[in-house]
């Protein structure tokens, strides 16, 4: 019996997906729990329509992602921190810092985990951050600390 699957079945398939499952292993199992519905012609066009409609999402998201990226080349973060002797700085610069100077001074919304540090920002001067965007997509983020004054 055809069934497309609603939700992850271990050791049958994903969600989405159109499986030959025995006859009573879909009636007695897979229909009863609403883990499948049977493989018709109008659940088969709702199957196809679901599947353009997350690629459509997944393409403007990528697109989205490589806008984000492009802005963020032009884009020069300026924090300011208080410091000992030294130039080294009191504590550290962290990404949640990072996060929310972007948003406040060039109003890009990146979450601080997608941004990515080496190593924690302990003195002044200009550094090349790395951010995770998603689908592979990877920005480059230029953050200056300097003395608060």
């Amino acid at each position: 019996m055809k069934v497309i699957l609603q939700q992850d079945v271990k050791g049958q398939g994903k969600k989405g997906q159109l499986i030959d499952a025995s006859d009573g292993y879909a009636r007695n199992f897979l229909l009863p729990r609403k883990l499948a519905v049977l493989a018709t012609a109008e659940n088969l066009n709702t199957m196809k329509q679901q599947e353009k409609a997350k690629k459509a999402q997944e393409a403007a998201e990528k697109a989205e992602a490589q806008a984000v990226a492009e802005q963020l080349k032009a884009v020069v973060v300026k924090l300011t921190a208080k410091a000992g002797s030294g130039g080294r700085l009191f504590g550290a610069v962290t990404s949640k810092e990072i996060s929310d100077a972007l948003k406040e001074q060039f109003g890009l919304d990146i979450a601080k985990t997608k941004i990515v540090q080496d190593e924690p920002i302990k003195a002044f001067g200009t550094y090349q951050l790395k951010c995770k965007l998603g689908y592979e997509i990877t920005g480059t983020l230029t953050v200056t600390v300097a003395e608060e004054q």
